[in-house]
């Protein structure tokens, strides 16, 4: 796993028929690096959310600056620069420049912990957006190359396993070691630790042949050629964008959720320190369930039925999302709660495995970096920034409007918005079948 980044790049072996990659244990332990790498993103992106009660009170924000610092702040660079950073790796050696990414966001996540306010904590929440942008499509796009299609939601789930585990290890430092050293050492110790991956990383061989040497001006004009193929293959196959919307639409509860940790603690009255460990066991067992499972029975669910994996997905939402309205309502953490934080995990996990496996599936091979970006785009900017922004400034106007529970209120008003993802996913499942045989149609003209 560990070749130097100077040996020559191999193509992905084949099998016999010579259309399909062989997948070997090393495969596998590939596989099983990028997600944890996804792990050190999803925990550094947790940090703020997990940490929140003590950064608010110590750097002295409003719901609204919260809002702003875990929203668009940082989703927005996030969001924007994902597809530029797809078509990127669609053009260059992939593990040097996801490296470069990894690096950039360890280093700012280490300077968020040095923030004396709102100003100096939003610069590097900023700028973590820009490396943070790399990693996903770069990795994914690899993925596709040493795995076949119909396993492609398999190690689409295992590699995403890196956002449950990210998101519980994150808790967990929170109640652990934040305790001993304090949030801002928590912040500098795992911004460390992502150098030291980054750089192995970057010793990593790329199995897709090399581009020919060319000049700067003709690698940025290839990297925009590729927009417009981008939005030809959204049109030519609307179970595409379909599948994109209803990623946004999961998404926007989740942007709800970041306000969690501060509705324990300031509605239900939670002792957070022992809940924080437990909510971690559920994001490391039910969360990398939900990804594993996700991936396999969306995979069969393709084989077994013929419809798309999205209609395994709309069907998931469909039982899972009245446990969030249901969660919402509670005041204690009971049956109900325990319930909805679980649901509400396992449904998020589930759905990454068979949307990236979609969207790989129905992208052409040139630009399922482009693609996945496209949808990270997406959900951060519209599903994530947007919510959590508006999320904040909502509390702050139900408080001012005398609401006894604000952060309530926003959240079912979230979750609500969030169930367009339904339909998304319906719609978009009805589609796939004409949808990619008009990609092979496309790619064999």
């Amino acid at each position: 796993m560990t070749t130097a980044a100077e040996a020559a790049p191999v193509a992905a072996p084949m099998a016999p028929d010579a259309r399909e990659p062989v997948v070997s244990l090393r495969t596998y332990g590939f596989v099983a690096f990028l997600m944890v790498l996804n792990v050190l993103n999803m925990m550094d992106r947790s940090l703020l959310g997990t940490f929140a009660n003590e950064i608010k009170a110590e750097l002295h924000l409003s719901n609204g600056e919260f809002g702003l610092l875990a929203g668009v702040v940082f989703t927005l660079l996030y969001g924007i620069l994902s597809p530029f950073m797809g078509m990127v790796a669609d053009t260059t050696h992939r593990p040097r420049f996801a490296a470069l990414g990894v690096g950039l966001w360890s280093l700012l996540t280490a300077a968020s912990g040095l923030a004396r306010g709102f100003v100096s904590l939003a610069i590097p929440r900023v700028l973590i957006g820009v490396g943070e942008a790399t990693l996903t499509p770069t990795a994914l796009s690899m993925i596709a190359d040493r795995f076949p299609a119909r396993q492609f939601g398999f190690a689409s789930g295992a590699y995403y396993a890196g956002v449950p585990l990210g998101a519980g290890l994150a808790y967990f430092v929170a109640s652990t070691l934040g305790v001993a050293v304090g949030w801002r050492n928590c912040f500098l110790l795992i911004g460390a630790a992502g150098v030291l991956l980054a750089l192995l990383l970057a010793m990593q061989p790329d199995p897709r042949p090399r581009p020919p040497a060319r000049g700067a001006g003709q690698a940025v004009r290839e990297m925009l050629g590729l927009m417009p193929e981008l939005f030809a293959a959204m049109k030519r196959t609307p179970a595409l964008p379909l599948t994109i919307l209803g990623g946004v639409g999961v998404h926007i509860a989740v942007g709800g959720a970041q306000f969690d940790t501060l509705w324990w603690k300031e509605e239900l009255h939670l002792d957070i320190a022992p809940l924080f460990l437990k909510v971690a066991l559920m994001y490391a067992t039910v969360g990398v369930a939900g990804n594993i499972v996700g991936g396999l029975a969306s995979d069969w669910w393709l084989k077994a039925t013929g419809q798309g994996r999205p209609m395994f997905v709309a069907l998931m939402l469909l039982v899972m999302t009245p446990f969030g309205f249901l969660y919402r309502l509670t005041d204690h953490a009971g049956l109900m709660f325990w319930l909805g934080v679980g649901t509400g995990i396992f449904q998020l996990a589930a759905m990454y495995g068979a949307a990236y496996a979609t969207i790989q599936e129905l992208a052409p091979a040139r630009i399922r970096a482009s693609a996945v970006a496209m949808f990270i785009l997406a959900v951060n900017v519209i599903g994530l920034g947007v919510s959590i922004t508006a999320g904040g400034f909502m509390v702050d106007a139900f408080a001012a409007a005398g609401r006894a529970r604000p952060i309530t209120d926003m959240m079912l008003v979230m979750t609500a918005i969030s169930a367009v993802a339904i339909p998304c996913f319906l719609f978009a499942a009805l589609r796939f079948q004409k949808d990619r045989q008009r990609l092979a149609d496309y790619e064999a003209g």
